[in-house]
């Protein structure tokens, strides 16, 4: 959520801030600023809306002259979309600026008691204590750093902040509490971000701050301090990305060039790891009497990556045998979860920062308990501070809803599964030669499905107008129809739910009205007969069926009106291709309607907050 850039260098700042806030649109916003130092004072400009609103009103950043600066979108938490609440935030005197995301979750307390000193607030955010305390320690001591260490030590939550003081024009200075935030160093000037890609066109050597550390820039050099102002040391690390990877590449959106994009996740995050006919997870680090001694996998996750998880543990049950429980991170560490020495809690996360997941894994790892992070993003919070982790090598994903993220997740789990099942021998070598002989043609597999999304567009278009859909399944089943109702609600903002099939009778069913779409998935062999008597109860009481199904399953003719086959796979891999088609109808429904489809409204694509 939100982001931040910022600029110190040779070059005008104010474009460069623009352009990389451009890169940060895939977190989600509602409001932009920036704060310029033009060699005279400290300039601020900030709008509601998109960030085309600020750069029209900066004409391009050129009506902000300087070469130091910080730039914001903002995600509201405290105080309404506002241009009075959009960031920077400044002191009275207008000489020193933040942005920050995060929450500071001791604002109240902090906002009284600036106030009984005298400060008078202009906004209704958590932010603005920041801006005033670092007024009031700078006056007190007269030093920057010693200002923010103290602002620091009074703050409580998440924060990432951009800092720039009009007393010292030629430092940038940044600080970090869970919230992600990252130092680029270039050949032309130094840089602070909220991620990867808002620097990549400057530099490909970065710096990721870790909690309670404080970075200050200046042109040429950058010098990084603990929470008690000590000097850090800390080495960089170079990017590989391709800058092309984050454009549309000719499509007409981000969500459908990733979907595209797919074939390739699959193939990326399977190489490394099938290696002459043999499952090898070697950044794994387990050795075989680790994997033996687990006696229960804990999945942890939000959202898609949740999904994914639910899919992950009849996977791992039904290959590996052992029990698997599956958590919302919101959820994890509030209910005091019951853990023991043997278990190992897996957390998945596209991101790496998502502030639910990492809690969650922090609690873990505080009670001793091994974790395994499963990220897309090197160097992210939870990829250094798990135990062990698997990269998932889907690339950068710009649409706010995830697609080839979500399919590079679901074989990282897949991949899991079968070395826990190897290992336990649970699973014959046979079975294992199978597994990877399936796995293999899921990039070909889905490819041709993609190829088919004329007529799947041609259905959609029948559903621009709907007012709720509803999606069942049993088994996997069930997490791929979770998955496909979330990805229309998203992006559509359609009324959408997932029910598993069975608990229709026991009160969803009385929803089902004339008219009424229902998503059936049955790609269970074990499960269609089950799900097909579901089918024909909705039809009955008026639902119009859309069945997705495996190659050949043409009696569910019978009990639906319109029919998406998926080629024959594992049993187990069936949601990497079910998913296709789900994701290809939320996408043609929310055109249809002219939704922004890469950045729905209210949605970030990383959650850095509670």
């Amino acid at each position: 959520m939100c982001g931040i850039v910022g600029y110190i260098g040779k070059s005008q700042a104010a474009p460069i801030l623009l352009d990389g806030l451009s890169k940060l649109e895939y977190r989600g916003y509602d409001s932009a600023g920036m704060a310029v130092y033009d060699g005279t004072e400290i300039k601020i400009e900030k709008a509601t809306g998109r960030l085309k609103v600020l750069s029209e009103l900066t004409h391009d950043g050129e009506t902000m002259p300087g070469t130091i600066g910080i730039g914001h979108t903002r995600w509201a938490t405290h105080g309404e979309p506002s241009d009075s609440n959009a960031h920077p935030h400044f002191n009275t005197d207008r000489t020193i600026a933040v942005v920050h995301n995060g929450i500071i979750e001791n604002y109240l307390k902090l906002r009284t008691t600036l106030t009984e000193k005298g400060y008078q607030f202009c906004s209704d955010t958590d932010t603005e204590v920041v801006a005033h305390y670092l007024d009031y320690y700078y006056k007190k001591y007269k030093d920057p750093l010693t200002a923010i260490v103290k602002v620091i030590h009074r703050v409580e939550g998440a924060y990432a902040l951009g800092i720039i003081f009009a007393d010292h024009p030629d430092h940038v200075y940044a600080a970090r509490n869970d919230s992600p935030l990252i130092v680029g160093k270039g050949t032309d000037g130094n840089l602070i971000a909220s991620d990867v890609p808002a620097v990549l066109k400057y530099t490909r050597d970065v710096y990721f701050i870790e909690n309670g550390e404080i970075a200050v820039l200046t042109g040429e050099n950058i010098d990084f301090y603990n929470v008690d102002g000590d000097p850090v040391e800390k080495e960089s690390r170079h990017i590989d990305w391709d800058e092309s990877a984050a454009e549309k590449g000719g499509y007409e959106h981000f969500m459908l060039k990733e979907m595209y994009e797919q074939p390739k996740t699959v193939r990326d995050t399977l190489a490394p790891r099938v290696k002459d006919g043999q499952v090898e997870i070697e950044e794994l680090g387990m050795t075989e009497e680790e994997i033996k001694a687990v006696e229960r996998v804990h999945i942890v996750a939000c959202g898609s990556a949740y999904h994914t998880g639910v899919t992950g543990k009849y996977v791992i049950e039904g290959m590996a045998r052992i029990p698997v429980e599956v958590d919302l991170a919101s959820e994890f560490r509030y209910r005091d979860p019951l853990l023991n020495e043997h278990d190992l809690v897996i957390v998945i996360s596209q991101s790496g920062e998502t502030m639910d997941s990492l809690a969650a894994l922090r609690e873990a790892k505080k009670r001793g308990i091994m974790t395994l992070g499963i990220v897309n993003v090197v160097g992210s919070s939870i990829a250094r501070e798990a135990d062990k982790v698997m990269y998932t090598w889907a690339g950068p994903e710009i649409a706010v809803a995830t697609t080839k993220a979500y399919s590079a997740q679901l074989i990282a789990l897949y991949l899991l599964a079968m070395k826990f099942a190897e290992v336990r021998g649970t699973v014959t070598k046979e079975e294992i030669d199978g597994m990877i002989r399936d796995l293999k043609r899921l990039p070909a597999q889905i490819e041709l499905l993609l190829n088919n999304k004329e007529r799947i567009q041609k259905f959609a278009n029948r559903y621009v107008a709907a007012r709720e859909i509803f999606f069942i399944g049993r088994g996997i089943d069930y997490a791929i129809a979770m998955e496909g109702s979330l990805k229309l609600k998203e992006i559509s903002y359609i009324h959408s739910e997932a029910y598993a099939a069975g608990e229709l009778k026991h009160g969803t069913i009385s929803l089902i009205e004339d008219g009424t779409l229902v998503a059936a998935i049955a790609t269970q062999d074990g499960l269609f007969k089950k799900t097909l008597s579901n089918m024909v109860e909705v039809k009955t009481r008026g639902a119009f069926v859309l069945a997705v199904t495996n190659e050949g399953n043409t009696e569910i003719e019978k009990a639906a009106d319109y029919v998406i086959y998926i080629p024959q796979t594992n049993p187990y891999f069936a949601d990497s291709l079910a998913i296709v088609p789900l994701q290809l109808f939320a996408y043609y429904v929310s055109v249809g309607k002219g939704c922004d489809v890469d950045k729905p409204r209210n949605l970030a694509k990383s959650v850095t907050v509670e």
